[in-house]
């Protein structure tokens, strides 16, 4: 392992707000980083100040941010590294009001979603009322503090830019300073998050070795495509050496990949000397310039044999992640921004929180972000939170010793925790999660252990957990109906996924990929018309790219040419009226004569028949029909299960 010795330089930028909390972090680092203060930079700075700071130290090599309040939301939207939030507690809160000499009689307590909360609790302990300011940009604080004032409120207590907006409408304020122990956990784990980007540099540096010593076959090409890098396997696989090669186009050694055109990311098998060869192509870009591509090509025989050692155990208990990156496809700037995201990371051990709409792909993102992590040979474990009842999602997640319960397995159960040790273990829609196993979750989360039902042992775990939910967490946090240490457990890495609404530029991409994958539905087709395609980009997604699948399947299913047309799709759209935009029904594509009711009937009818169709065809197969759906197993097992 490297070590930090290895890189005495500034990595982590601590952005303090106000004065207070750049000294507390001095002190934090003196007392708990003395031997590493040299990597940490702390700058005072608010808003507007601290994203020409970050400009400055981003080119000197920092490689995390850490912050709180509207500062840290405004430099996460501005600066594409991590950025890790210092929590602000009731305590934090708490300790702010009890430093005043007289309680005000009007106190608003203002800032940052990330930033206050608990405000009822505060109520309750202190026997007095307090209004909530909460600012959800820095553009609308001027305004609600200035509304604040005007309807009685006398005191602000909150973040740096509330109670300078404070002052300059002529009443207090007072900060709310994070405790030592918040900026020490923010500290340590930006550390964390800057040793494995270092890391990753350094490997950066041992890339040519590792080539040289590869199995694979690797080509480097430049932006012309003429080969720049030709490795040792490669010179077995073509019995060329690389000085007969170097400065040549790809294609001059190897007509294959000229004829069957090899696209980005796409896997081809290829004949070479009679051995078959899975060759890939991997394009390089450099701040978003494409500086060439690499070809690696690995034999079938060896590949087969590797992957059956590796796998054998896993794939007999269905522990697999089947989903690379790769496999979210779409060239957006939402989808590539979330995408980089991931990829960032999966490089570390961290909680990772998915949130976006349902149908959006987060479990096949998860799996990718499993498979390029540390934990790729591990094994991937998913649970459906809201799949099961509140006893027996107990029982899966911690397992149970023999005779813990009545009905319980002779022999005792692992649970998935133990299941995904060394691995990654996804829980899915986690805001589904009965609020009194939410406790057990969070002291797994922090202990590292767990116990099963019934039994008297501890169990140490080496678990990384990444949890997705398409609701508003920290609204339920806010309803209590989800445990605040818990959200900010869980929230400490955020990845939210793009509905196809805010991605339609991908929509042409994902209708060719489909058509391309699931040509086995009808193998007479061949391409799809851009009139369709621009047809199937102005339609609504309220279902997101799950819907958007199962929509691509019925028109592959009705479509009776070699290729869909604009007239293909709309016929496919027959009883789908209501997802079309305004726009196409003011040209007058379909008019809409039924009632919505009746409309919503024939959908909810027609999903049935869908559902019941590809499970015949999959032999009844849950696991194999719900893949192909793009559903979960227990979502098409509960929906037939109703009907």
């Amino acid at each position: 392992m490297i070590g930090f010795d290895e890189f005495m330089k500034e990595q982590v930028l601590f952005i303090a707000p106000f004065k207070k909390l750049a000294e507390d972090a001095y002190l934090v680092i003196e007392e708990r980083f003395s031997d590493k203060k040299d990597l940490f930079k702390v700058v005072e700075a608010d808003l507007v100040e601290a994203e020409e700071v970050v400009k400055k130290y981003i080119n000197d090599g920092i490689e995390v941010i850490v912050s709180r309040g509207g500062t840290a939301s405004l430099l996460e939207k501005e600066v594409d590294i991590p950025m890790v939030y210092i929590q602000v507690t009731i305590t934090d809160i708490l300790q702010s009001l009890l430093e005043l000499k007289k309680m005000p009689d009007n106190i608003g307590i203002a800032g940052f979603e990330n930033m206050i909360y608990g405000v009822e609790e505060i109520a309750k302990i202190l026997n007095t009322n307090f209004v909530e300011i909460l600012i959800s940009k820095a553009e609308e604080a001027d305004m609600k503090i200035n509304r604040a004032i005007n309807r009685g409120i006398d005191f602000i207590v909150g973040d740096a830019i509330s109670v300078k907006l404070a002052k300059k409408y002529g009443i207090n304020g007072k900060f709310i300073n994070s405790g030592k122990e918040s900026i020490y956990r923010a500290l340590q784990e930006a550390l964390l998050i800057a040793k494995v980007r270092r890391q990753d540099e350094h490997k950066s540096e041992m890339i040519r070795t590792i080539i040289q010593k590869s199995h694979d076959g690797i080509i480097a090409t430049n932006e012309e495509n003429r080969i720049s890098l030709f490795n040792p396997e490669a010179e077995k696989i073509f019995h060329r050496i690389k000085y007969e090669v170097l400065g040549k186009k790809v294609e001059d050694i190897c007509s294959s990949i000229n004829e069957k055109k090899l696209n980005e990311e796409e896997e081809l098998l290829i004949n070479i000397y009679n051995k078959q060869y899975l060759i890939k192509k991997s394009l390089i870009y450099v701040k978003d310039v494409n500086k060439g591509s690499i070809y690696s090509l690995q034999n079938i025989s060896e590949m087969q044999k590797l992957e059956r050692n590796i796998r054998k155990k896993l794939s007999s208990k269905g522990l697999v992640a089947k989903y690379s990156l790769e496999d979210t496809i779409g060239k957006s700037p939402a989808c590539v921004k979330m995408k980089n995201k991931a990829k960032k990371y999966a490089l570390t051990n961290s909680t990772i929180l998915i949130t976006g709409e349902s149908g959006t792909g987060k479990e096949m993102l998860v799996q990718g972000i499993h498979n390029i992590s540390d934990r790729a040979q591990g094994p991937f474990v998913a649970l459906n939170c809201a799949a099961l009842p509140e006893n027996l999602l107990e029982s899966e997640l911690f397992g149970y010793v023999d005779g813990a319960f009545t009905g319980a397995k002779r022999g005792g159960r692992q649970g998935m925790f133990e299941l995904a040790h060394g691995g990654t273990l996804f829980l899915d829609e986690i805001g589904e999660m009965p609020l009194s196993l939410q406790s057990r979750i969070l002291r797994v989360l922090q202990e590292r252990e767990v116990m099963p039902l019934g039994g008297e042992s501890i169990i140490p775990i080496d678990v990384r957990i990444i949890a997705a939910t398409n609701q508003n967490l920290s609204k339920m946090v806010e309803e209590g109906k989800f445990r605040s240490d818990l959200y900010y457990r869980l929230n400490i890495l955020r990845i939210h996924m793009p509905t196809l609404a805010e991605r339609k530029e991908d929509i042409p991409l994902l209708a060719d990929k489909l058509l391309q994958k699931m040509q086995y539905i009808n193998p007479n087709l061949k391409s799809i018309t851009e009139e369709a395609k621009s047809f199937l980009s102005n339609c609504k997604w309220p279902g997101n790219i799950r819907q958007f699948v199962n929509m691509m399947e019925r028109i592959m299913l009705l479509t009776d040419g070699d290729t869909i047309t604009k007239q293909d799709v709309i016929n496919a759209y027959e009883d789908d009226k209501e997802i079309l935009t305004s726009s196409n029904n003011e040209k007058g594509i379909i008019e809409s004569t039924e009632p919505i009711n009746t409309v919503d009937k024939n959908l909810a009818q027609m999903e049935i028949e869908l559902l019941r169709k590809v499970l015949v065809e999959e032999n009844y197969n849950y696991t194999k029909a719900a893949k192909r759906l793009g559903i979960h197993r227990t979502t098409l097992w509960r929906k037939l299960k109703n009907k």
